[in-house]
């Protein structure tokens, strides 16, 4: 990608597209150096679940990553109602010093963690009247999407799969509806397994995509956050590039076909 592919996040401009998650890891510095290696800006924080000041006698995220050099994105993990996720980003905003760009999700299942939808747009509509910058991890609804974004939320992050679950990119045909309606940008969240999940996201014409499982879950995360860094890249690479058409009943000679040696003639 060059610097003028730019992502343009609720009015600010950032050069990677990958965002990345900050729980799971087994310490602070092993967070910090796979972040460092995914060459993410954007990582998002837990609010219910990591300290970033709300517990001062307990080791603080942003030690590690400072917000002078990450944007940080608090976001609804665990919060099961529109009004526990309205809470808890109202916290945040005044732990965050009146930061306003937030990611909200409202579960609606302890086992799969799927979200509650009526429960999303409730709180989206709080959220945004109340001044937020909102991005939203959601089903993979087209109608819900533009629903969303007709709100005025900032970002659709439609689940690739169930959070957690490594399955991948499992209806791509319903992640093109939504991007190619979508005049926000539109993420991948949840369900990525592996760095060529995240390739095909980009690839299908995501903006971005944010994951945390896939990495900190790895055998090796740091090792594992490269490699997702790189795909990220090569997506969006191949998605500008253009990929040939699919031909699906004929075939098209990679070689020129014509000025060709003719066989002798026996």
């Amino acid at each position: 990608m060059t610097k003028e592919d730019t992502f343009i996040l609720a009015g600010r401009q950032y050069q990677s597209r990958l965002l990345v998650g900050t729980g799971k890891y087994k310490d602070f510095e092993e967070t910090r150096q796979a972040i460092e290696t995914s060459g993410a800006e954007i990582v998002t924080v837990a609010i219910r679940r990591t300290n970033i000041g709300q517990n001062a006698n307990e080791p603080n995220l942003l030690d590690v990553l400072p917000p002078s050099r990450y944007t940080i994105l608090p976001n609804t993990a665990g919060c099961f109602t529109a009004e526990d996720a309205v809470r808890t980003l109202r916290l945040a905003r005044e732990l965050l010093d009146g930061h306003d760009l937030v990611k909200l999700e409202v579960l609606g299942n302890q086992d799969n963690l799927f979200p509650n939808m009526p429960a999303t747009l409730e709180a989206a509509r709080t959220l945004v009247q109340d001044g937020f910058k909102v991005m939203v991890y959601c089903t993979d609804d087209p109608i819900q999407c533009r629903m969303l974004e007709d709100i005025g939320c900032v970002a659709i992050m439609p689940l690739a799969s169930l959070i957690g679950s490594g399955m991948g990119i499992l209806n791509p045909w319903n992640l093109r509806l939504i991007i190619d309606q979508s005049r926000v940008p539109v993420l991948v969240d949840a369900g990525v397994g592996t760095a060529s999940d995240a390739a095909i996201a980009m690839e299908l014409g995501c903006d971005g995509v944010l994951m945390n499982t896939a990495i900190a879950g790895a055998r090796d995360p740091v090792l594992m956050a490269g490699a997702m860094r790189k795909a990220v890249q090569a997506g969006r690479e191949a998605w500008l590039a253009g990929r040939v058409p699919r031909k699906f009943y004929s075939a098209d000679p990679s070689s020129p076909t014509e000025g060709l040696l003719q066989p002798l003639d026996r």
